[in-house]
């Protein structure tokens, strides 16, 4: 009996570490891998990832997908950069590598890693030169993004699952810098965006302040979201413009505009530049703090008097929002834009000022579809169960 006991202790023994070595190896693939752009969406595609073994080779691979599992035969191999992320006493990792001289409207199949440690082949597809396509928008995730936002952001793939990118409008995490809320993150999208792009804009929770006072942007921003580098300078890691087909897509920092008098004038000069040179039909503006507030105790005064004004001269058609964690759309009928905010992650607050609100809710997560043709844009808001909150439409000649 004692000899099959100590024959069962050395099996079970033998199995534990065999786990644990593959748990090792498995370790070593690259993980947190995000698809954005920092050039043309017609003909490039950036990825960044976490680097969990070589850091000297930052490799990406790719090839035009063609439905056969040799992979590797037709693919070019993409040499990258590798960034470090000091985050106390340890320092992490990541690479970034921008595929270049691609195809329109192509679905790729890529993969990134050190030669030997590979990530598994996804895809993606570049855009298109014209034609009709939908994104979709997605207020402050925050809090608890592990447990209960990761509905939010996969009710959304799986409703619109062809969407062409994903705007987060700020809040991404709680606590700037935290690096395990980050990991909450990327494990709530899962593969989503190794597929789908992330369109991020700052909120103010991924800021803090150094020790002389002055607002930081969290490290992890840069080397997670490899951005269009096209923003006035200092600024350029949140300040920005994409343009994708017939639409311009542009990024402020309002939480600078809030609280830094001098980058608010900055990103007022460019942002007349940036829309009285866009020959788009469709000009969308994304930002973190609302023109309009739900809350009788918030007002954002600078973003109604200096930057309004901007939106209302170029007729910009949307303005998306959060920070306020309800849902409110105010507008349409009324000369463009149309402003709204809204909340995808679990934190909630109350909406108790009708000033401006043609549509609102509370204590309600949700998740924003944006279809866009030739001539209009089509705007659908859904509670998570799949039901329809609010819609409108916007036409253009």
């Amino acid at each position: 009996m004692k000899i099959k006991h100590i024959l069962l202790a050395v099996v079970l023994c033998c199995t534990l570490l065999e786990g644990k070595s593959q748990t090792d190896n498995n370790a070593k693939q690259p993980d947190r891998i995000t698809l954005t752009w920092s050039d043309n969406p017609s003909n490039t595609q950036s990825v960044s990832w976490r680097i969990n073994a070589d850091r000297t080779k930052i490799i990406g691979q790719i090839t035009e997908e063609q439905s056969n599992p040799e992979l590797e035969k037709n693919a070019t191999t993409i040499n990258g950069t590798a960034l470090s992320l000091e985050r106390g006493q340890q320092e992490d990792a990541y690479g970034q590598v921008t595929f270049r001289d691609l195809k329109p409207g192509t679905v790729y199949a890529y993969r990134v890693g050190d030669g030997s440690n590979w990530s598994a082949w996804n895809q993606f597809r570049t855009a298109e030169r014209s034609g009709a396509f939908s994104f979709i928008y997605l207020g402050d995730a925050q809090n608890d993004l592990r447990s209960r936002w990761a509905r939010a952001i996969r009710r959304a793939f799986q409703q619109e699952a062809n969407a062409r990118f994903i705007v987060h409008a700020g809040d991404l995490i709680n606590r700037s810098n935290a690096d395990e809320e980050w990991a909450e993150w990327h494990e709530a999208a899962g593969f989503i965006h190794q597929m789908i792009p992330a369109v991020p804009t700052p909120g103010n929770h991924e800021y803090r302040r150094d020790s002389l006072g002055k607002l930081v942007l969290d490290p992890h921003w840069k080397v997670q979201f490899n951005l269009p580098k096209n923003g006035p300078e200092g600024m350029q890691d949140a300040v920005y413009y994409l343009d994708y087909q017939d639409l311009r897509m542009i990024s402020l920092n309002s939480q600078l505009i809030m609280l830094d008098s001098t980058a608010a004038a900055t990103q007022e000069i460019w942002l007349e530049k940036v829309l009285a040179s866009s020959t788009k039909k469709w000009n969308i503006v994304v930002m973190h703090h609302p023109v309009y507030s739900t809350a009788k105790n918030r007002d954002n005064t600078i973003l109604r008097e200096r930057f309004k004004p901007i939106f209302e001269k170029y007729g910009v058609d949307l303005v998306l929002q959060g920070h306020d964690h309800t849902y409110a759309r105010g507008g349409l009928g009324k000369k463009r834009p149309v402003y709204l905010l809204s909340v995808a992650g679990p934190k909630m607050y109350e909406s108790d000022s009708e000033r401006w609100m043609e549509v609102a809710t509370s204590q309600t997560q949700l998740y924003q579809v944006i279809k866009l043709t030739a001539d209009k844009l089509y705007f659908i808001i859904y509670k998570l169960n799949g039901q329809l909150l609010d819609s409108f439409e916007l036409s253009k000649k």
